[in-house]
Parts: structure tokens; sequence; C-alpha cells
């Protein structure tokens, strides 16, 4: 999982210095506060995933998806447990329902809508 988690963010690093020389490594590694040597060793596999408030970070800084990050990584959004314990048997309805539908992403995203425009 890590590897496939290195892969993936070294090649939005890579993505984002096309457009943006100045993106290195280094310069990535210092705005996460970590050093390049760890983040390369990340990017490779030879070191796990780090926390999933650095890899928030990480997906704010690439500008892409946090989740999808999080979930490259084997870790999930730190608040998404705290919504479950407010609410377990209707989240963990919801998620089960929506796998047993076999909804895809843009199913998922209609409902998700649908139910943002409740508010």
């Amino acid at each position: 999982m890590s590897n496939e988690f290195g892969r993936r963010l070294r090649s939005l690093r890579e993505a984002k210095r096309e457009n943006d020389a100045s993106f290195s490594l280094r310069r990535f590694a210092q705005q996460l506060d970590v050093s390049a040597t760890y983040l390369s060793k990340v990017e490779t596999g030879d070191s796990p995933p780090p926390t999933p408030t650095k890899i928030m970070r990480m997906a704010q800084l690439l500008v892409t998806d946090a989740d999808e990050l999080l979930a490259l990584a084997g870790k999930v959004d730190p608040l998404l447990p705290h919504i479950i314990r407010e609410q377990p048997r209707a989240v963990a309805d919801l998620l089960r329902s929506v796998q047993e539908a076999g909804l895809d992403d843009k199913q998922i995203e209609k409902l998700t809508k649908q139910i943002k425009k409740m508010k």
C-alpha cells in the first residue's frame, strides 16, 4: 500500500513541478516540515506514509483530493471516527447501503449533493 501511495505522491509532485519549476522535492519537504530524505523514502516506499494530518497537508499543497491520498496510505481523515462515533448506527447503515447498492462514484456524488441541499 505504501508503494502505491509513494508512486502517486511522486507523480503528483512531479506534475506540479512541471507547472512550477521551483516546486522541488526539497521545497515540498520544507513546506511539510519533514526532511527531503524522508520524503524521498516515502515516495520510493522505503518509509511508511506520514500521519493523516501530513497527508492532508500534502494534498493541499499538491491541489489534489486528500481522501484519495489517505486511502492509498491506508488511513482516513481524523474527523471520520468522530463523525461515526456521533451516530454509529446511522453512519454505518448509510455506508453499508451505498456499498450494497453498488453505487459508482458519480451516483455517490449525486447523492452527496442532494444531502448537502438538505442543510
